[in-house]
């Protein structure tokens, strides 16, 4: 009997694609980018996409920490550029992790969704590979953390999913076990094979239309669909 959902919380719930484009934007245009150094924000975008998924796929890997991807992620990209700059990589690392916090958009029908669960009874948990100095002010100055009974970032014992080793941590904190629990995330290789690895059930929330499949995955491409589900 399912009792317990936990969910990852960057673009499952709180959407980061939209909230980080959205302060970078301001940045940009703060900085003067494009005036300075002629280049166009959208593919001063792009780039910053690419390198950012790209460190955090090396984080998972266990191949760099979380230093090294606050110090590459806006150098990297200035570099794509032609931009020689630490000082202003690392004055836009800052200020981005300060600010993304301004925006806080949620994945459409979120809200929803955690109504639904919490009348259904479900118990909730948030278990993010997410800084620590974050996650949780995410969840509080978005309106959700009130829906959960744990939250639980990667960065309390630096181990990132999909190490088995988070998961026991965040079943420890709520007192859950793997039969009772269904993981819900929009990342194949950290949420779904991290939990499935875990011995867990798992909804795939197929966000960016990747169309990874597995035996026994339920795959939804809307939080409306996991109505259905549960």
């Amino acid at each position: 009997m399912i009792k317990h959902l936990f969910f990852d919380l960057d673009n499952t719930l709180w959407d980061h694609r939209k909230n980080a484009k959205l302060t970078l934007t301001d940045l940009f245009k703060r900085e003067a980018i494009e005036e300075t150094y002629g280049v166009k924000f959208e593919e001063f975008y792009q780039e910053y996409y690419t390198v950012n998924e790209n460190l955090w796929a090396k984080i998972r890997e266990g191949s760099i920490d979380k230093a090294y991807l606050r110090t590459h992620r806006f150098l990297d990209t200035f570099r794509a550029f032609e931009i020689e700059d630490a000082k202003l990589a690392a004055s836009f690392e800052n200020q981005f992790l300060d600010e993304i916090l301004y925006y806080n958009e949620l994945v459409p029908g979120a809200f929803d969704l955690l109504e639904y669960l919490t009348a259904k009874g479900y118990e909730m948990h948030i278990l993010s590979n997410g800084f620590e100095e974050v996650t949780a002010r995410k969840c509080e100055l978005s309106g959700i953390k009130s829906y959960f009974k744990t939250i639980t970032s990667a960065d309390e014992i630096e181990i990132r999913k999909p190490d088995p080793k988070i998961f026991q941590w965040a079943f420890d904190k709520s007192q859950a076990t793997p039969e009772s629990s269904i993981y819900i995330g929009d990342d194949w290789i950290a949420d779904i094979e991290g939990a499935l690895g875990f011995g867990m059930r798992a909804i795939y929330f197929d966000v960016f239309e990747d169309r990874y499949t597995a035996p026994g995955v339920e795959v939804v491409r809307s939080l409306e669909e996991i109505h259905s589900l549960l």
